[in-house]
């Protein structure tokens, strides 16, 4: 299966504000107020609102129209992109849509005098660590072995990500960008010890936020070297810690069979992941024995991408972070750019509209340089908070 499948939500971790906001906007109002706010609307201003409606419903169809017209160019410009990287052909700046989007300037939307009362929907609730342990045990008769504390943890993937190539910097600065700085081996994204209440937004979770997809691709590609360091491991024992790992070993094999038997593309392991069974196997991120060796391969395999690719220079952390969060082709789009281009390519070349348009930050830092430095700067202000100073040291 190949390294691309390696994905994650793209600059997911810089969009949070932003996707809180719109959806607080977009709430329906209660029935009872909606039904009394209809009552009242009085003829003129039923009037002045179909009137508004009309001015922005015409200004949006305009700018929907040069909105389709850019994205497609985008589009169109990808894949001339990557017809000449697979034919070894250089890039230049005319690959790339060097305009930045079109931004909506119309009226904005009028408000219903007449709202139609709507029954609130149904939220769906994603799953929590507690799902995950509680599915591994339904389907794998497996409880992951917990750290005894964050520390230890911290030392195990130290010692992972040493051992296959990761230099401290990148675990460390990564970790402080997806992190915030302070997060522990299980935070989940979304949900934060310090907001009581607070909601899990995906099923990311640890220092480098694996999704339950991430973990059944990284199982499907890399688990034969996840199951050869825990046999050698287990060599090294003797009497109950021997038997113990071996039959972790027995359920880490069952788990990689079952990650192997979905066909090889993203799509298809995410809707595994969405199931108590996929669940199970995500619970594997928990183990202090497999933890630190998925975690360290969700930041190797775009280090071997780039390799593969000819690229031999040590990624920084901030472009590890970018192949990280965009996935590895189109990191490493920004990653081999030269700073010229950098400076004038706008963010908007590596996203889908729909993505571009939910995320501030890509849109704030508007170019690859802009994007690459704000990236920088998150990393230097959280490497200084106490978790990641922990993991500094752990090395």
């Amino acid at each position: 299966m190949p390294t691309r499948l390696i994905r994650s939500v793209s600059l997911a971790s810089l969009a949070l504000v932003g996707l809180a906001s719109s959806s607080l906007a977009e709430t329906p109002l209660p029935f009872a107020v909606a039904n009394a706010r209809a009552q009242m609307a009085s003829p003129e201003a039923i009037a002045e609102y179909r009137y508004r409606l009309q001015q922005y419903q015409a200004a949006r169809a305009e700018f929907d129209r040069d909105a389709e017209a850019y994205w497609t160019a985008v589009a169109e410009k990808r894949r001339i992109r990557n017809a000449k990287r697979r034919a070894g052909d250089p890039l230049s700046a005319d690959d790339y849509v060097l305009v930045q989007p079109p931004a909506y300037t119309g009226p904005k939307r009028p408000v219903d005098p007449e709202p139609k009362p709507q029954p609130p929907g149904e939220r769906r609730s994603l799953p929590v660590v507690a799902d995950f342990v509680k599915a591994a045990g339904d389907y794998y008769q497996f409880t992951p072995q917990r750290p005894a504390s964050e520390v230890e943890f911290k030392r195990a993937y130290a010692r992972a990500a040493r051992a296959m190539g990761l230099t401290r910097e990148q675990a460390v600065r990564v970790y402080s960008f997806e992190t915030g700085g302070n997060g522990d081996y299980d935070m989940q994204s979304g949900l934060s010890k310090s907001r009581p209440g607070s909601r899990a937004i995906s099923t990311a979770i640890g220092y480098n936020q694996l999704l339950t997809t991430n973990t059944l691709v990284l199982l499907a590609e890399q688990g034969q070297h996840i199951l050869k360091v825990l046999n050698d491991r287990a060599a090294t024992l003797s009497g109950p810690q021997r038997a113990a790992l071996e039959r972790k070993i027995a359920v880490v094999k069952r788990m990689v069979g079952v990650a192997r038997s979905i066909p090889g593309n993203w799509s298809e392991h995410e809707k595994l992941g969405r199931t108590p069974q996929g669940w199970g196997v995500h619970a594997l991120v928990l183990d202090i024995d497999v933890g630190p060796l998925l975690q360290t391969h969700k930041l190797l395999t775009s280090v071997k991408f780039a390799r593969q690719k000819g690229y031999m220079e040590p990624l920084t952390a901030a472009e590890l972070e970018m192949m990280n969060l965009t996935g590895d082709g189109t990191g490493f789009d920004m990653v081999t750019m030269p700073q010229a281009l950098r400076e004038i390519v706008p963010t908007s070349n590596f996203f889908q509209r729909s993505g571009y348009e939910r995320n501030p930050v890509a849109i704030r830092h508007n170019t690859v340089a802009k994007l690459l430095a704000i990236t920088d700067e998150r990393m230097d202000v959280n490497s200084a908070k106490p978790g990641a100073r922990e993991l500094y040291a752990a090395f």
